[in-house]
């Protein structure tokens, strides 16, 4: 069996968007690398990155990261200004950024990023192509997710 991987120190995790999942229904889900420069991966392996508020915006024909902050650490960035919610470029394939340009026309869609993590030693992001939801759909998820957490109970004290 495999394990489980969560957010906790030692995870390959730095960084997830849970408000995205809230928001959106997901459609199809990519995974790109990151072009980053020195600091900011040490302040990743330091946990210091955030990805509420961020999107995806395909110009040019190239992926952009925008609204993610990285805050910098004060040893790891001395010799350079460092910018900590700076635009950083998405590493995709030509085909994956032709389909999350045709998909973001569409009425409704967007690309958000889900995490950032850790794929061996490179940073990569999975984005994702998303559909807003309306207010019913947001009060079923908080229902269905009190139930679960409601049959977890029952079923922990029941032992």
């Amino acid at each position: 069996m495999g394990k489980k991987k969560s957010n906790a120190p030692g995870s390959n995790v730095i960084a997830q968007n849970k408000k995205a999942r809230f928001e959106y229904h997901i459609r199809e889900t990519f995974e790109a690398g990151l072009a980053l420069s020195g600091w900011e991966v040490k302040s990743m392996r330091a946990g210091k990155a955030q990805l509420t508020d961020t999107y995806i915006l395909v110009k040019r024909g190239e992926a952009w990261l925008l609204g993610s902050h990285i805050t910098p650490l004060n040893t790891a960035s001395t010799h350079e200004i460092a910018d900590p919610s700076r635009t950083r470029k998405l590493l995709l394939h030509r085909k994956e950024i032709d389909r999350i340009f045709s998909r973001t026309q569409d009425k409704g869609h967007t690309c958000v990023p889900l995490k950032l993590y850790w794929k061996e030693n490179l940073v990569k992001c999975e984005l994702a192509l998303v559909e807003g939801k309306q207010l019913h759909d947001k009060r079923a998820t908080e229902k269905e997710r009190d139930w679960n957490r409601q049959k977890a109970r029952i079923m922990r004290d029941s032992k």
